[in-house]
């Protein structure tokens, strides 16, 4: 028994000795946290490097304790706009840390094609807006946040209304028919738009501009590439930040309408102009009775559909954290945007996850999803792309009686009989509704092997889906049911049923090895390879179904859902051929001595979009980089000069931005209610094949400079860079063959410009910041060719159907965005006519030598007419379509914005300005808005208000004639504007004007709460803000507002304001909270 005891005893005494061994091994570290000047910092964390669970933050003396667990012996300490360090607490019991601003943005890592980089290190033309320049100002998605931010990238929401189209161009685009937007990828998966994305899941957005940095990615890279990285798991303690706001917003301006009395006078003359007067008594009574109008009561049009205050809730929360073996982030966003325009409302979910795990060393995982669902009600979706005159409902709100007209403008009274072709503004949003529904989902997967030291394996599998059902109604008062359906559903209710569903899947294998083992420890050289390939494939479907004949009193509810109550008319199923990209590509980066950079790519694409033996495409580049201040005759430049780096770039990139189907002709049935006895039929689809097309290929070069001085307090980048895009795939015209147009590899552009960046860290103290940042971009586009052709005409944005058959010109050595129509040479005076032949004739007669312009205006021209300009060679007096000529240019001079970020203790303020000079709109509004075309009874804007316009009658009411010259010619001595009374639409150089503007989208004050107070109740930090959004617009515009461009069914009419959706001005509080 004693030996067992014995042995026993050993064993207690064993473990306890193990025990204590392991309680001493459990080092405790205290320690202090201050920054350069001393100050104690609070809340920085400090964890035990290996052990992201194993930490705390300092306290408000900056002091910190903490237990180390493993054997790392290290501690990470990190804090927000600081460096991070890693120190070594062996044989330590007490540190004293000091952390240092983090101001230089050198060895950033920049995303980059299939890699990153570290902003050192590049040797392309790349910008990016990083985490904290989207948080600081609350935007709804990631594209918006990216004006005025970056040089190059032109950033344009085309008009109002909340799902509005946001244009991103890069260095202007060199496609002439086809689309010239970026390639846009997130987390390495191509995808439709960003637009879906919620500015709070990014971690940062970068743009490639070049071809050493955009060839990568072949033939998709040639408008440039947008990078979207969002935000992943980070090691440590799970965080939980949740940010919302909430807005009131009206819109920000409307247009002057004329007044009771001066909508009758003006009726009054047009019905003496036309012959009409008894129509004129038959509504508005007799003209002796126009006091009568001085005091009615009128409607303000544009507030009652307009005018609303609109209100917006958008909140968002995010969960992250994680292990060195597993990270994890989860993020969900809403955003309820009640809109401005009556009917219109605007409603996005967004749920995203994404997780990386590390099981062993070697090995690493990523996956992520992304969801998506966007709901887009009534005025809200956009028809800027329909040619039905009708879906322009903004017209009505201009030209609608300004009070009911018995028999005219009543609730019962609203029809065409009258040749005023308009309808009550509120009726004409009901009849034409829609509602529409987008869904996205985004799912991929990424597998790393490092097979061998610094030798990668890495497989890439993604696939996403692109949903969108879209419900159109037609109403009895749509140009649609009055024109399409068969006599016997003619002027009763039609919907249109649409549903797109798009997939796509892709699958991307690289290798990549880093050479720094081989070189050895010290090299100065440093090479890394990488080689890829990829294979995508995307297949689309429309299905369409249309239905006519509804009961005249259905609503547009009651007709989507009783649907049987409608005669079918026609369900259109299409299945595009499947659009297959299969790829090879590398790159090689190689530097000596961190002075001299060489980085080469190359990528091979094939598409299905093209015929076998022109497939294939090629797009290789080389770039180059030259660290000048690392050089030894830089040495004196030491105390000043931080980084100084030349960077030289030359590459071709590849464009197929095409319809799949092209290369042999397609035929389709198609619905009509015009052929007797039949109503279907079969004939060939309205574009020509074309079995030779090949890919467009863009060529760029490329010089810039990046600079960093005075210990990073400025820092910036010039680049210049000339750009050509050669067989051009363009949809060329064909009349007379039967079809409309056929897709021809033709001609050439060219985009040549100048970038300046700049950004100025004035002061960066612990209680004081303040950082001012600029850029400007200069862009110059011209087409040096169009093949066999000097010219391509007959562009018509058709706002005015037929009456403007031509509003746009590409031609040989212009620049592209060129409007088309005639000069103005003001108006007809009484001098311009022969008084003793027009008393003789009983007509006006012009003098010799004066222009008619009778056949353009489509009516006799007479005093007070708009006058044209005779510009043709040969003249003949008479002005024809032969005197049209370029009017306007749609490219400004230069772009740009500016920021300032300030910081006091707490608060902080931030303003965001944008601007565009030299860039002319095409306002197509004004003509609608101040001619009468073959209209009558419609209501003019303020320019032609009295005392402004020409008018033909006196006081007493009389049609003054060539039997009145002279008081005719004194009556109107002080009045400016012509007549409105026109017998068609004239597009003339009047109506172009210069849209340069100065904005300042976004002003923002935000107050953080102390940290010793938040952290009292486990609150990591607060910030309350609030902003106003279109602060105010600096602008001669006389339209709504300088930045739009609302027909956009092709990109050859860009700049053109019509019946946009006008924008609003916004007012949000919000909080950030972090947990």
């Amino acid at each position: 028994m004693s030996g067992k005891f014995k042995n026993l005893r050993f064993a207690l005494v064993a473990a306890t000795l193990t025990m204590s061994a392991n309680g001493f091994a459990q080092t405790v570290i205290k320690g202090n946290v201050t920054d350069n000047t001393g100050e104690p910092i609070i809340g920085a964390s400090v964890v035990e490097d290996g052990n992201a669970n194993n930490g705390g933050v300092t306290d408000i003396d900056g002091n910190f304790t903490v237990t180390l667990k493993g054997n790392s012996k290290k501690l990470k300490i990190s804090y927000v706009g600081m460096k991070p360090q890693v120190v070594n607490v062996s044989g330590k019991s007490v540190i004293n840390v000091k952390l240092e601003d983090d101001a230089t943005s050198l060895n950033d890592v920049v995303v980059i094609g299939y890699g990153a980089v570290k902003k050192k290190d590049l040797t392309g033309a790349v910008a990016t807006v990083d985490n904290k320049a989207l948080t600081q100002v609350p935007v709804a998605s990631a594209s918006e946040a990216l004006t005025g931010k970056m040089p190059g990238v032109q950033i344009t929401t085309t008009e109002g209304s909340p799902d509005a189209d946001v244009k991103i161009r890069v260095r202007g685009g060199g496609s002439i028919t086809q689309s010239n937007d970026p390639l846009y990828i997130v987390d390495g998966f191509p995808v439709e738009t960003i637009s879906d994305i919620p500015a709070s899941d990014i971690e940062d957005i970068t743009v490639l501009k070049d071809a050493s940095s955009t060839a990568i990615y072949g033939s998709r890279g040639a408008n440039g590439v947008i990078l979207v990285t969002t935000k992943g798991g980070k090691e440590g303690k799970t965080s939980v930040s949740y940010n919302a706001y909430y807005s009131w917003k009206k819109i920000a301006k409307k247009l002057d309408v004329l007044g009771a009395r001066d909508y009758t006078e003006w009726q009054y003359e047009l019905a003496n102009l036309l012959d009409k007067t008894d129509n004129y008594e038959k509504y508005f009574g007799s003209y002796d009775d126009i006091d009568l109008y001085d005091n009615v009561a009128t409607n303000d049009w544009q507030d009652i559909v307009y005018g609303r205050t609109g209100h917006t809730f958008n909140q968002n929360l995010n969960i992250n954290g994680g292990s060195d073996k597993i990270k994890y982030a989860f993020s969900y966003a809403r955003m309820d945007d009640k809109a401005i325009m009556q009917m219109s409302d605007f409603v996005r979910d967004n749920l995203s996850l994404k997780l990386n795990a590390k099981p062993t060393k070697r090995v690493s995982l990523d996956f992520q999803a992304r969801w998506s669902k966007t709901k887009i009600n009534g005025g809200g979706a956009n028809e800027q792309s329909s040619t039905y005159n009708t879906d322009k409902r903004l017209r009505y709100a201009i030209q609608y009686t300004p009070y009911p007209v018995p028999g005219l403008s009543t609730d019962t009274d609203d029809d065409d009989t009258t040749n005023s072709s308009f309808y009550n503004p509120v009726t004409s949003l009901k009849d034409n509704d829609q509602k529409r529904t987008r869904i996205t989902f985004n799912m991929s997967g990424a597998f790393t092997w490092e097979l061998y030291k610094n030798l990668k394996f890495k497989t890439e599998f993604g696939y996403d889906t692109y949903k969108v059902d879209t419900k159109r109604f037609f109403g009895p008062t749509t140009y649609y049911v009055k024109n399409v359906p068969a006599s016997a559903n003619q002027g009763l209710p039609a919907i249109t049923l649409t549903n797109q569903y798009r997939t796509k899947f892709r699958n991307t294998n690289t290798v990549s090895y880093d050479f720094k083992d081989i070189f050895g420890k010290n090299s100065a050289h440093s090479l890394n390879v990488l080689l890829g390939e990829e294979y995508i494939i995307m297949k689309n479907e429309l299905m369409t179904n249309t239905a006519h004949g509804f009961p005249a009193n259905f609503t547009s509810a009651e007709a989507w859902k009783f649907t049987t109550q409608g005669t079918p008319f026609e369900i259109n199923d299409f299945y595009d051929p499947d659009d297959i990209l299969n790829s090879y590509f590398g790159r090689i980066n190689y530097n000596y001595k961190e002075k001299y950079l060489l980085s080469a790519t190359a990528r091979a694409d094939g598409s299905s979009k093209f015929a076998k033996g022109n497939r294939w495409g090629f797009f290789p580049s080389i770039a180059a980089a030259w660290r000048i201040s690392s050089e030894p005759f830089m040495k004196g430049a030491e105390k000043w000069l931080d980084d100084l780096k030349l960077r030289l770039s030359y590459g071709t990139a590849g464009n197929n931005n095409i319809a799949s189907g092209l290369l042999t002709q397609e035929f389709q049935a198609n619905a009509t209610s015009w052929i007797n006895g039949y109503n279907s039929y079969i004939s060939p689809s309205k574009t020509m094949a074309n079995a030779d097309l090949k890919w467009e290929t863009t060529i760029t070069r490329n010089v810039g400079v990046d600079y960093t001085m005075f210990g990073s307090k400025l820092t910036g980048s010039i680049d210049a860079y000339w750009n050509n895009t050669k067989d051009l795939l363009i949809q060329y015209p064909v009349a007379g063959t039967g079809y409309d147009c056929q897709y021809r590899n033709m001609g050439e552009t060219r985009n040549m410009g100048l970038e300046f960046a700049l950004t100025w860290n004035a002061i960066n103290k612990k209680n004081f910041g303040l950082t001012v940042g600029a850029n400007i971009s200069f862009n110059k586009n011209k087409v040096l060719s169009l093949g066999q052709i000097e010219s391509i005409d007959n562009i018509s944005t058709q706002w005015a159907s037929s009456e403007i058959d031509q509003d746009f010109v590409i031609k040989k050595g212009e620049p592209i965005g060129q409007i088309w129509g005639y000069k103005s040479a003001g108006r007809y005076e009484v001098d311009d006519f022969d008084i003793a032949k027009s008393q003789e004739k009983g007509k006006w007669i012009l003098k010799d030598g004066v222009a008619d312009c009778s056949t353009v205006l489509g009516t006799s021209v007479r005093p007070g007419s708009m006058k044209l300009a005779e510009i043709k060679e040969n003249k003949t007096g008479k002005i024809t379509t032969d005197d049209r000529t370029v009017i306007g240019d749609t490219n400004p001079a230069h772009t740009g914005g500016f920021n300032i970020n300030a910081r006091v203790y707490g608060f902080d303020l931030t303003a965001n300005f944008n601007w565009s000079v030299g860039n002319d709109v095409y306002n197509a509004n004004a003509i609608e808005y101040t001619q009468t075309s073959k209209y009558q009874y419609r209501n003019l804007i303020d320019k032609m208000a009295s005392g402004s316009r020409w008018t033909n009658i006196d006081a007493n009411g009389n049609l003054l004639n060539w039997n009145n010259a002279e008081e005719l010619a004194a009556l109107n001595a002080n009045t400016a504007m012509w007549s409105p009374y026109t017998g068609k639409y004239v597009l003339t150089d009047y109506y172009v004007e210069d849209a340069s503007f100065l904005r300042l989208s976004t002003l923002t004050l935000g107050y953080t709460l102390p940290t010793t107070l938040t952290k009292r109740v486990g609150i990591n930090s607060l910030r309350f803000y609030v902003t106003a959004y279109n602060v105010f617009c600096i602008t001669n515009y006389s339209g709504f507002d300088p930045e739009v461009s609302a027909i956009r069914r092709t990109n050859l009419t860009p700049g053109v304001d019509y019946s946009a959706y006008p924008k609003s001005r916004q007012f949000v509080i919000g909080l950030n909270l972090n947990f």
